[in-house]
Parts: C-alpha cells; structure tokens; sequence
C-alpha cells in the first residue's frame, strides 16, 4: 500500500478479531514508532507490549472510552520523557507511524486518550517521572467503518486567517 492510501483509508478501529498478531508484525509496529522524528533526535519514548488478557482488562476498565482494549490481542503503552520540552509533540509521531504501519498490515488500532494514567502506571510499573502518552490497542479488524472529511476548503487559509 502507498503512503497516501494508508492515510486516506486508515481507521480507528475499536473491534478486534482474536487472531494473534505475529511477532515480525509487532516489531515492524514497533520499528515504525521507533523511526518517528523527534526534536533534536531526543527520541524521548519507550514502549510496553501487553499481551495478558487480565492485564489488558485491567488497563481497559481505567480507560473510559477504551474498554475495547480488552478485546485486543496486544496493546502497546507509549511512554514518554517529559524531561524533554517535546515528548507530547515526539510521541504523538510515534503513535502516527504504529498506526500506519499496523494498517498497510491490515491489522488496526485506536488512539486511546481517557486513560487514569496513574492507576494503569502503576500496572505497568512505570516510574513516576514518565509520562503514559496512551495505551494502543492492535489487532486485525472485526470490523471497518466509514469516514468522512470536511471539505480542504473549509479548513485551509491562504497567508492569514
């Protein structure tokens, strides 16, 4: 699949099959995010694999609009060093590329924003000074929905608003 066409029939997916995902998958996920750009290279993320469904339970009844969490066969926690100004802007790129290199596999994700971030820190044992930028469901899709898009012209200014 081309980039473009990754970007324009990428969804958020929020119902998994239970076919497991392979591990050359995961990685490649995993390189994607690790490849991100980063202000001044800082890369400023590490990442937690989560495959145990009663871990994968627990981290989905703390997310208030994540409960499919559960239903994944891997999440991947994105975490990030808010020692550097960046992390927020970094790790959000991180979290585009696993999304998009999971979706040209045919497998999907969600972004997960409503988490009790401290509680599922403590799951995961994540030390305090980091930041729990989201937990990413994956898996391959029960189902795909529609999306729509405004208008380009609706959205975009030439030289000031």
């Amino acid at each position: 699949m081309e980039v473009f066409g990754c970007i324009l029939s990428r969804r958020s997916i929020r119902s998994f099959k239970q076919t497991p995902l392979p591990n050359h998958a995961l990685e490649r996920i995993l390189e994607a995010a690790r490849w991100a750009p980063s202000a001044v290279n800082r890369q400023p993320w590490q990442f937690i694999t989560i495959r145990d469904r009663e871990t994968l339970a627990k981290i989905a009844s703390l997310a208030s609009y994540g409960s499919f969490i559960s239903q994944a066969p891997v999440a991947i926690a994105v975490i990030t060093d808010p020692s550097t100004r960046w992390h927020l802007i970094d790790g959000s790129g991180a979290v585009q590329n696993m999304a998009l290199a999971a979706w040209e596999m045919g497998i999907g994700t969600c972004w997960v924003g409503s988490l009790e971030r401290e509680k599922v820190k403590e799951i995961l044992q994540i030390p305090r000074d980091l930041h729990l930028l989201t937990v990413l469901p994956f898996g391959y899709p029960a189902k795909i929905g529609v999306s729509t898009r405004r208008p380009l012209e609706s959205m975009v200014r030439q030289e000031t608003w």
